[in-house]
């Protein structure tokens, strides 16, 4: 595998919960605690026990605190970068107590607030405190709002938790609710301490992800999905019509080398497992949080094209079969919910495309670009933009629904990035202010220049997931931050550019004079 064994720095919260990471690991993943009661209690308490856990909160919502930071002095950058991805450990640590703590949140109305999400606030107030310090001492004005952003609140289930609301339809008889009661082991003091209700093993239905998702909701029959109706703010855009009709496409393989890792060299370098999921690497061999911008130009590529060093990465896209991956005790996978196989792409396009209404001109060497949004399903849709269809039905696009192919079908994920530049930064502290999506009518807005758009087209052989009476088996999803559940929308894309000067200059030509290279 080529995973990165150089030292990085932990975020100080990660520290604090290393040593007790894997008493959450049960079968790959984490355990989302037994609801019921033990064998000992009364019908009745086993009742009122399902009634409160139906009414429980499933994940974690804190607003994104580096979204609102478009301005950070460039001094700065690196102690804030390093603030936030202290913030993310903070929420995936809550998240983890959130699922080993349901039975003592069952018996009490206000255990979510006064032991998770209340200290969870003071602990983000005082890295927003830093980041403001921060900020001022390198000569910049942080935003008024930071400290409102400091609260976090618990977000209801969208659909039945894999113990809960299931009478009525067969689920909740014979050996379903039998094998919740463990009696013998489940709630003694080892299994209880420290009032974490850990389980052995995973809770029915979990596909062994610890109940992170993704549910039956989250999948759509292709057939289903209207043609032409995927309609967001940052959409297919409709790029090289007019004004620049050329293309150029780059073949970089499908990480036929292996190279994996949870960093987040964009939005959190230096930092280990700063995106808290697993990355797919094509093009540039030197991806990880320590890489300098010298490691990016220095590195081996695996574009067929030596001049394209750039790095193409995203999330890995796995199958929730129980299969055990290299990664299946690690931070970044199966010890955050990232569980079962890891799927290779069969395909994996890389095409640049124009602009609708001008001529490109070229992007700068080492900008990074991130399309899509990992934290969407908290976020919201503002930023979500992959989208997922099937071969033979691509005039169909799911953004906020993974979608069920027909046999012969293989499914397809695509990626448009922003394709408009503001012409002087190669990044932002945000990581999305100095780029943008064409308008409307194809032009760029506020003085932004028309850069060469990157299309991501993968294509993978899935095994159709089974869903039968609102459970999902052996489901597919992206790896993601815990607390986002594998929902689909919050699948993104990233990458760096590391052309070397002659071949963008010739990708940029292509493109203006209307031809279609490689």
């Amino acid at each position: 595998m080529g995973r990165n064994t150089r030292k990085r720095r932990m975020p100080l919260a990660a520290k604090a919960v290393a040593g007790t990471a894997v008493l959450a690991l049960g079968g790959g993943g984490l355990v989302w605690a037994n609801f019921y009661a033990s064998a000992g209690e009364s019908n009745q308490s086993q009742n009122q026990t399902k009634a409160n856990a139906a009414q429980q909160i499933a994940t974690i919502d804190c607003p994104d605190v580096g979204q609102q930071l478009p301005d950070v002095p460039d001094p700065a950058r690196g102690e804030v970068d390093g603030e936030l991805a202290s913030m993310d450990q903070q929420i995936t640590d809550a998240y983890q107590s959130l699922v080993t703590t349901r039975r003592a949140q069952a018996g009490d109305s206000r255990y979510v607030q006064n032991t998770i999400l209340g200290p969870l606030k003071d602990r983000r107030k005082a890295l927003i405190d830093r980041i403001k310090l921060q900020i001022t001492r390198a000569g910049g004005q942080a935003p008024g709002n930071l400290d409102e952003l400091a609260s976090c609140s618990g977000r209801p289930a969208d659909q039945p938790l894999p113990t809960d609301g299931q009478n009525g339809d067969g689920q909740d008889g014979g050996g379903q609710d039998n094998g919740q009661d463990q009696g013998d082991g489940q709630n003694d003091g080892g299994q209880n301490d420290g009032g974490q209700d850990q389980g052995e093993g995973q809770t029915p239905n979990d596909n062994g992800n610890g109940a992170a998702g993704p549910f039956a909701e989250d999948f759509v029959n292709i057939n289903d999905v209207q043609p032409n109706s995927r309609n967001l703010p940052n959409g297919l855009a409709a790029n090289g019509r007019s004004g620049s009709k050329g293309s150029f496409t780059t073949k970089c393989g499908v990480n036929e080398n292996e190279l994996y890792n949870s960093d987040n060299i964009i939005v959190a370098p230096g930092v280990a497992n700063g995106a808290h999921h697993m990355h797919d690497y094509v093009g540039n061999q030197s991806n990880s949080s320590l890489s300098s911008d010298d490691d990016l130009v220095a590195a081996e590529t695996s574009c067929q094209n030596q001049g394209d060093k750039s790095s193409y990465f995203w999330p890995v896209l796995r199958v929730q079969d129980g299969t055990q991956e290299f990664d299946a005790a690690d931070q970044g996978g199966g010890a955050e919910g990232n569980v079962g196989k890891i799927l290779q792409a069969q395909e994996a396009q890389l095409r640049w495309v124009g602009n609708k209404r001008s001529k490109v001109v070229a992007i700068p060497k080492l900008m990074r670009i991130i399309t899509g949004d990992a934290k969407a399903f908290t976020n919201g849709l503002a930023n979500a933009n992959t989208s997922y269809s099937c071969t033979g039905f691509e005039d169909r696009q799911s953004t906020d629904k993974y979608v069920l192919c027909p046999e012969g079908s293989q499914l397809v994920r695509t990626s448009n990035f922003q394709s408009c530049w503001d012409g002087q930064n190669t990044d932002s502290a945000n990581h999305r202010a100095h780029v943008a999506f064409v308008q409307a009518d194809g032009s760029c807005a506020n003085g932004f220049k028309a850069i060469p758009q990157l299309q991501v087209r993968l294509v993978y052989d899935v095994p159709t997931p089974t869903i039968e009476n609102g459970q999902v088996k052996n489901p597919y999803a992206v790896d993601s931050f815990p607390e986002q559940l594998h929902k689909p929308i919050t699948d993104h894309n990233d990458f760096i550019n590391v052309m070397d000067e002659s071949l963008m200059n010739k990708m940029v030509k292509c493109i203006n004079t209307g031809k279609k290279c490689t």
